[in-house]
């Protein structure tokens, strides 16, 4: 039986951790645009908890680099310079082609076809112009494949970058206006039933990096 003094701090603990991931997951698919801003009443109103809850869970995605905290307290969703996005790109390309060439080895024909049925969600998404659930279908897409890679300190690092860059990444959804899902991931897909190890390291690499650096200019 859990002690009556300890079930308030465990109540607690619970809410942080529900409205951490909760905001979390928003951010990494970009459902908050660059530079909004958020308050701890806000965000206590939204999950329904206290300020308590609320304040460690932003402290949590500051520490992330999902959330900024300025020194007047205002907590917003990163505006990322062009140097930081330049930083970004590039962490991608590195972390994110060694874990594609890492899964290679254990590709099987059940991943292709996850990868092929999640890439037609992708083209749906885009179809409907729904930023959301493109970002959300293209994470998936990566972390399908990556999984494989059975990396998972690198994959928690992959995960980090992507989640400083949720906000950004709808930002250029809008930019990029497309009309068809993402010629790279074809080709990723081609380089895993070929057996390609150097196909795959370039489709991946330029899958991640060519629409950050679009904005980076």
């Amino acid at each position: 039986m859990i002690p009556a003094s300890r079930q308030p701090q465990d109540q607690s603990a619970a809410a942080h951790d529900r409205v951490y991931r909760a905001l979390r997951t928003s951010i990494m698919y970009g459902e908050l645009a660059p530079g909004e801003a958020l308050t701890l009443r806000g965000i206590g109103k939204q999950f329904e908890v206290s300020m308590t809850p609320a304040r460690e869970a932003v402290r949590r995605l500051v520490a992330e680099g999902a959330l900024t905290l300025s020194n007047s307290g205002r907590v917003a969703t990163p505006e990322l310079s062009s140097e930081r996005l330049e930083e970004l790109a590039a962490l991608r390309a590195l972390i994110e082609v060694e874990l594609a060439s890492r899964a290679l080895p254990r590709a099987h024909m059940a991943l292709i076809d996850r990868l092929v049925a999640i890439n037609g969600t992708v083209a749906d998404a885009v179809s409907r112009r729904d930023s959301v659930s493109y970002i959300r279908a293209n994470l998936e897409f990566h972390r399908t494949l990556y999984l494989r890679a059975q990396a998972p300190a690198m994959l928690a690092m992959a995960e980090t970058v992507w989640l400083q860059l949720g906000p950004t990444m709808r930002a250029l959804y809008g930019r990029l206006r497309q009309t068809e899902p993402p010629h790279y991931h074809r080709l990723i897909i081609a380089a895993l039933k070929a057996g390609d190890e150097p196909g795959l390291r370039l489709a991946v690499r330029s899958d991640v990096t060519q629409g950050l650096r679009l904005l980076a200019r």
